[in-house]
């Protein structure tokens, strides 16, 4: 905006005074006439000029800097007391490469005092703000690794894998701050909802974690592998296709319960709202719905798991593939218009001895869960209210959120770290990642501040 009111005249005075940047408008100009008659086809065109644009963007940023470093000497050249100390090299690295100044060093009495670093918000050898989005940006989807090879490929830029490790990690640390306030911050919902419905799916599944033995010094040695159970939730009003997701590796079920709270009241649970929740019938689900939500929730066992189970009993009863099919399609349509007694029936006269093991008891399996979860199975009403009966959504965000990044072949995490990116790919998935940043950018704190509290080291 500031451009649209500065003449022709100054504009070029400010050119004039940086012959840097002279030179690379200059370049763009070049490239922009084809003076040299290469770039006849678009695609040349186009990365001579990216190519340009960036190289423009990094002397700007270093002319930038270097006024601002005259400027802040003279400013605190007025203040009483200082006295220059002599210079220090200072760099950071940004979105256009690495940028170096050589900064005048005061003191003041007893005290340090680093006038450019200090108004411009600087480390000395960290990453601007800018930098540190796109390098969690490309970490949260690809492993540090790879994030490090696209830095190069998209911005020209080369950062450390342990340098990207580090920053990715502080910030998913913090978003998952952020997330565990705002739970504890919420409470059952006493106005009334925006949406009358809501549709909710829990699940949980097996992420790789390694722990290191805290008998050994060297905590490369050791090391336990095992796997831990990512509990993850989303929520929506009914016939939206927006969920809102939640999740936790290091919480428990009472954790996993507020959460799936937290996500049915973003999506629009009120008090006057109703919750379907569907899932696979795991006994820490079927409580925490009913914890959470009382008479104003109920729970559907997924049918597509149900009918696992009357698979295996139709290939016990009868042999033959044609009788099999048969058999299911007639059990699918008795639970899916209500007639559970019809489906028992016909599975008791099957039911194997009782001496036989479990394991080679299909039809007693398939018996009992059905009889054991009775008031889970009540698909009729949920097909006439135009409600899911299975839960696929969410064993399909088990794959786009969680194991996408936190299941990779050969990937194992400490589960600090495996929580901390969790909670980013849930950020980025619930669209929180714009406002997280925004928000950050108005803390005041250093923007490339990129040292962390604690040592952060990961398997993965």
């Amino acid at each position: 905006m500031a451009a649209a009111t500065l003449g022709k005249d100054a504009l070029w005075a400010i050119i004039e005074a940086h012959p840097d940047v002279h030179d690379r408008v200059v370049s763009i100009a070049m490239a922009i006439v084809d003076s040299e008659g290469n770039l006849k086809e678009a695609d040349a065109a186009e990365e001579r000029i990216v190519e340009e644009t960036r190289l423009l963007g990094r002397t700007a940023m270093q002319s930038w800097a270097e006024n601002q470093v005259a400027a802040t000497e003279q400013d605190i050249r007025q203040q009483p007391g200082m006295h220059r100390q002599g210079t220090k090299q200072l760099y950071w690295h940004t979105k256009f490469g690495e940028i170096e100044v050589s900064e005048p060093q005061y003191r003041f009495e007893n005290t340090r005092v680093r006038p450019f670093l200090n108004s411009a918000k600087i480390i000395s050898r960290g990453c601007s703000l800018p930098l540190q989005r796109a390098i969690v940006d490309f970490a949260a989807d690809q492993p540090f690794a790879v994030a490090r090879l696209k830095m190069i490929e998209h911005y020209g830029v080369e950062i450390g894998e342990s340098v990207i490790q580090r920053i990715t990690l502080g910030h998913a640390q913090a978003m998952h701050a952020e997330a565990e306030a705002d739970l504890g911050a919420q409470e059952f919902p006493q106005a009334e909802g925006r949406h009358k419905e809501i549709v909710a799916e829990p699940d949980g599944g097996m992420i790789p974690i390694v722990e290191a033995d805290p008998s050994q010094k060297d905590k490369r040695k050791g090391k336990m592998l095992s796997w831990r159970e990512a509990k993850l939730c989303l929520a929506h009003a009914k016939g939206s296709k927006t969920p809102v997701y939640a999740g936790t590796i290091a919480g428990g079920v009472e954790t996993a319960g507020q959460q799936l709270l937290e996500c049915a009241v973003r999506a629009g649970f009120g008090a006057n709202s109703h919750v379907h929740a569907v899932g696979d019938g795991a006994p820490w689900i079927v409580g925490q719905v009913e914890e959470q939500f009382g008479a104003q929730g109920s729970y559907l066992i997924d049918f597509y798991h149900v009918c696992d189970y009357l698979s295996d009993a139709a290939k016990a009863i009868v042999p033959d593939a044609a009788a099999q099919k048969a058999l299911m399609d007639g059990q699918k349509d008795a639970l899916k218009t209500g007639r559970l007694d019809q489906v028992l029936r016909s599975l008791a006269g099957h039911i194997e001895p009782p001496e036989t093991d479990d394991d080679s008891a299909p039809v007693r399996k398939c018996h009992r869960y059905l009889s054991e979860r009775r008031a889970h199975l009540n698909y009729r009403d949920a097909l006439a209210n135009d409600l899911p009966i299975g839960s696929g959504e969410i064993e399909s965000a088990h794959r786009y959120i969680t194991q996408q990044r936190l299941k990779r072949p050969g990937a194992w995490w400490r589960v600090d770290h495996a929580e901390y990116m969790l909670a980013l790919r849930i950020n980025r998935g619930n669209g929180d990642w714009a406002a997280y940043w925004a928000a950050l950018r108005k803390t005041g704190l250093p923007a490339n501040e990129n040292k962390p509290a604690t040592v952060l080291k990961s398997a993965a």
